[in-house]
């Protein structure tokens, strides 16, 4: 694919690195002269432009690339670059970061932005993940909250610790994706048993959390607890 990253800052060179190593054809576009370093990233196209700018990403012809990464420390940067990206280039995919929680409701489809990646939910999701047994934690989100992605860690004497996952009634719109055992990423089969420790990563809706969490630990969603 060919991507365009706005921001070539720390944290746009390591994604710009990480793509091209990926086999993507990557252009940063920085404003700031003091953060133009093409030699640290130099398989990357370097532009020097205002992502904020529509002549600018004329310049860049952004509407020929696949996807547009808002990278910058700006949240507001980010999300005119967004809108942009979607309304004037027609760009098929707009991922942005938010550098501050209580901005993320901005960054929504309203502002041209398809996935919202939010540094400090994902880091406190990771620390829920790694200290967290028996509950569900959100790992991310996709499509403005239509999908996130969840973890659970299997507790001893859950339901259906031992017994294999085709005796799991999922709920509809829910998936399990993966399973971390140990060392060991398994790609789920309905012959595989689930055994205590397993770390669980499922797709699901929003809506059937609740439902998910209730069906592997066999507890009551919230809605329905009696007192």
């Amino acid at each position: 694919m060919r991507i365009a990253i706005a921001g070539a800052g720390n944290v746009g060179r390591s994604i710009a690195q990480e793509l091209i190593g990926n086999g993507h054809e990557v252009m940063l576009i920085e404003r700031q002269p003091r953060q133009l370093c093409p030699e640290r990233v130099p398989q990357a196209q370097w532009i020097l432009a205002d992502a904020c700018e529509v002549s600018s990403l004329e310049q860049a012809d952004v509407a020929s690339c696949d996807v547009v990464v808002a990278a910058t420390g700006d949240d507001k940067a980010n999300l005119v670059v967004s809108l942009l990206a979607k309304t004037e280039f027609a760009v098929g995919r707009v991922v942005a970061r938010v550098n501050r929680a209580e901005n993320e409701w901005l960054f929504t489809e309203q502002w041209g932005v398809d996935v919202s990646v939010s540094k400090p939910r994902l880091m406190a999701a990771l620390v829920e993940e790694a200290v967290t047994v028996g509950d569900l934690v959100r790992l991310m989100t996709f499509r403005q909250g239509e999908a996130n992605l969840v973890e659970i860690t299997l507790p001893r004497n859950a339901p259906y610790e031992g017994k294999p996952l085709r005796s799991v009634p999922m709920p509809r719109d829910a998936a399990l994706v993966a399973i971390l055992r140990g060392k060991r990423v398994v790609v789920p089969t309905p012959d595989d048993p689930l055994e205590a420790g397993d770390e669980l990563i499922f797709v699901c809706t929003a809506e059937v959390e609740d439902q998910v969490r209730a069906v592997v630990l066999g507890s009551t969603p919230p809605d329905q607890e009696t007192a």
